[in-house]
C-alpha cells in the first residue's frame, strides 16, 4: 500500500499531474510565495502608515508656525538667529541627514548604510523653525524625507535584502508626496520617475501607489486638509490653443532653468562663509532685508494665497514670480530648511497667470498649467505633473498639462534638476 498524499498534493497532483514529490515541492514554493506576499503587503502598509502619521504631524505643526507668524509679525526679525539654530542643528547633529532627498535617492541607487533616525525628527522641527520665522521654503521634501526616515527602520529591524529596502524606499518617496498633497496616484507616479530622468520604473508603480493611498488616507484620517481646486475650464485644444499653451511651457522650463540655475549659485556664494553654521544666518539677514525691499511679506513661506488667487482667476503682478523666485532661492541656498516643490508651484502659477493675457489665454488657465509644469521641468518628471494636474484640476487638463509639462522639460534639459542625485538616462539636447 502506498502512502496517501495530504490534501496540497491532490490539489497540486490532480491539477498539475505532479508525481509525490514534485508535488512536495510545489507546496514548499507556494508556501513561500504566500508568505514573501504577505510579508510584502505588511511592508506596504507600514510604509504607508508611518509616512501618514509623519506627515499629518508635520503639516500641523507647519499650519500652527505659520499662524504664529501671520499673527506676530515680529517672528521675521528672527529669522537671523532662527538660521544659527538650524546651521548648529544641522552642523553638529545632522551629520549624513543634512543631505536630505539626495540622500534618499543615493540609498536607492547606490545602498551603503539605513537612513539615520535622526532625519525625520531632524527635518521636521527645522523646517517648522525656518516657516516661523518666515522663511522662504516648501513641504514636500520634509514629508519625503520624514516617510524614508521612519520607513528605513522596517529594514533595519528585519535584516531585508539591499534590493528590497531600495525598492521600500521608493515607496515611501510615493507615500510622502501623497500625503503632503493628497494626490496618491501623482505621488506614485512622481516616485518611479524621479529617479532616473526619461526613465519610470514600472515595476515599483503598483506597490507606491497602494502605500500612497494608505498614507494618504492616514493624513486625511488625522484632519489634515486639503485645497479645493477649482477644474479646468476647458475642453479637448484645437491647434490653435496647442501652439499658445506650447509658449506656457517655454516660459515655464526658463524659469524652472533660471531657479535651478541661481539655486546653485546661492549655494556656491554661501560656500564662501567657512563657518557652516553662519550660513543660514547671513541668508536669514537677506530675507529681512528683502522683505524691506519689496514692503511686503508674500513671498514668507510657502506663500499659498499667492497661488489660490493664481488658479482662481484673480488678477497676479507679473513680478510676483520673479519675487518669490529670488525669496526661495535665498533661503534654501544658504541652507534654511524646507522643500522646493510648494514655492515651485507658486512661481509657476503667477508666472502663468501673468503670462496667459499676452496670448490669449485665461489667466486661470496659464497659471493652472504653470502650476505643474514649472515643477516638471525642475524635477524632471514631466508625467508624474501631468498626472499631478488632472487630480488636482479634473481630467479635462490632461493634454494641456501633458504638452505645457513636456515643452517645460524640454526646454530646461535633463541635465539639470534640483535633485541632486537624480540619474539621468537620457539626454534631450
Amino acid at each position: 500500500m502506498g502512502t496517501h498524499p495530504t490534501r496540497p498534493e491532490l490539489f497540486l497532483t490532480g491539477i498539475e499531474g505532479l508525481d509525490d514529490s514534485r508535488s512536495w515541492v510545489a507546496c514548499r514554493i507556494v508556501r513561500g510565495q504566500i508568505r514573501r506576499l504577505i510579508d510584502v503587503l505588511v511592508a506596504i502598509g507600514f510604509v504607508g502608515f508611518v509616512s501618514g502619521l509623519g506627515a499629518a504631524l508635520f503639516l500641523h505643526g507647519l499650519a500652527w508656525a505659520t499662524t504664529a507668524r501671520n499673527e506676530n509679525g515680529w517672528l521675521l526679525y528672527l529669522l537671523p538667529i532662527v538660521g544659527l539654530m538650524v546651521g548648529l542643528a544641522n552642523h553638529y547633529v545632522g551629520g549624513r541627514a543634512v543631505a536630505g532627498n539626495n540622500l534618499v535617492l543615493d540609498e536607492i541607487h547606490q545602498p551603503t548604510r539605513h537612513l539615520p533616525l535622526r532625519m525625520a525628527p531632524l527635518i521636521a522641527v527645522t523646517t517648522i523653525l525656518t516657516h516661523l520665522a518666515g522663511g522662504s521654503t516648501g513641504r514636500e521634501g520634509v514629508a519625503v524625507q520624514v516617510a524614508a526616515g521612519l520607513s528605513d527602520q522596517l529594514p533595519r529591524a528585519a535584516r531585508r535584502h539591499p534590493a528590497a529596502r531600495r525598492n521600500l524606499l521608493v515607496i515611501a518617496i510615493a507615500a510622502g508626496f501623497a500625503a503632503v498633497f493628497g494626490t496618491p496616484i501623482a505621488g506614485a507616479v512622481f516616485a518611479c520617475e524621479v529617479l532616473t530622468a526619461g526613465r519610470i520604473s514600472t515595476r515599483l508603480v503598483a506597490p507606491s501607489l497602494a502605500a500612497a493611498i494608505i498614507a494618504d488616507q492616514t493624513a486625511r484620517s488625522l484632519n489634515v486638509n486639503h485645497d479645493i481646486m477649482p477644474q479646468f475650464p476647458h475642453g479637448y485644444p484645437g491647434v490653435d490653443m496647442m501652439w499658445r499653451i506650447a509658449l506656457v511651457g517655454v516660459a515655464c522650463g526658463l524659469a524652472a532653468l533660471v531657479f535651478v540655475v541661481m539655486l546653485t549659485g546661492v549655494k556656491r556664494l554661501a560656500a564662501h562663509i567657512t563657518w557652516p553654521p553662519l550660513r543660514p544666518m547671513v541668508g536669514g539677514f537677506v530675507i529681512v532685508i528683502l522683505v524691506w525691499v519689496v514692503d511686503t511679506r508674500d513671498y514668507l513661506g510657502l506663500s499659498l494665497p499667492l497661488s489660490t488667487l493664481a488658479v482662481t482667476g484673480g488678477a497676479v503682478g507679473s513680478t510676483l514670480f520673479m519675487w518669490k523666485l529670488v525669496f526661495t532661492t535665498v533661503s534654501l541656498g544658504s541652507g534654511l530648511q524646507g522643500g522646493e516643490v510648494t514655492p515651485l508651484f507658486v512661481i509657476g502659477s503667477t508666472l502663468g497667470a501673468a503670462l496667459a493675457p499676452t496670448l490669449g489665454l485665461a489667466s486661470m488657465t496659464g497659471a493652472m498649467l504653470g502650476f505643474v509644469a514649472v515643477f516638471a521641468a525642475a524635477s524632471n518628471t514631466p508625467v508624474a505633473c501631468t498626472v499631478l494636474a488632472v487630480e488636482l484640476f479634473g481630467g479635462a487638463a490632461l493634454p494641456y498639462a501633458a504638452v505645457t509639462c513636456a515643452v517645460a522639460t524640454t526646454v530646461c534639459s535633463t541635465r539639470r534638476s534640483i535633485y541632486r542625485s537624480q540619474r539621468m538616462a537620457v539626454s534631450l539636447s
